[in-house]
């Protein structure tokens, strides 16, 4: 297998930060989301809103990593400062998926690690993430590294659908 590279995302990624966005979810969701939303998620929706994110980054934005192989994007990492009204002194990861071709490659431990330096760089020494309740792939990972449930829960109302997710945090390392 050849090496991966983690680096900060540009502009030009939209596309294929949206193709690993939608496939991981239509993958790691099937059974925890309703069929007929994943089946709807739109690669050029989301390569639309990665547009606008990459160009117009939260004020909170840390910024978004990408893991690339081969020339190819198999994964990204959005992260900040936390944005929950309880953990705006710690960091946060907003989102990390791996393309489903690239699960058990390393890719996600690379993001998460590239993701937790930077968040500890930028002055944090805590950082939460949400996870989607039911995804046990995602629970066991953020286990193997570290990140513990604390007992906080969110729901999240969209369009089509409730998202019900629980908060893992991690102390960094120094």
């Amino acid at each position: 297998m050849s090496p991966l590279a983690i680096r900060d995302a540009r502009a030009e990624d939209a596309d294929d930060i949206a193709g690993v966005h939608v496939r991981s979810w239509q993958a790691a969701y099937r059974g925890l989301i309703d069929q007929s939303v994943l089946d709807g998620l739109s690669v050029d929706e989301r390569a639309a809103g990665w547009r606008r994110i990459l160009a117009e980054p939260l004020p909170t934005s840390l910024g978004t990593l990408v893991a690339v192989r081969d020339d190819r994007l198999v994964g990204w990492a959005s992260l900040g400062s936390g944005r929950d009204p309880d953990g705006l002194a710690d960091g946060e990861v907003y989102g990390i998926y791996a393309d489903p071709s690239a699960w058990s490659t390393g890719a996600g431990h690379a993001l998460l690690a590239a993701a937790e330096q930077r968040i500890t760089e930028a002055g944090h020494d805590r950082a939460y993430l949400w996870v989607l309740d039911g995804n046990e792939r995602a629970d066991a990972f953020y286990a193997r590294h570290g990140w513990l449930e604390d007992g906080a829960i969110k729901i999240e109302e969209r369009p089509q659908l409730t998202l019900r997710e629980h908060r893992r945090v991690k102390t960094l390392p120094a």
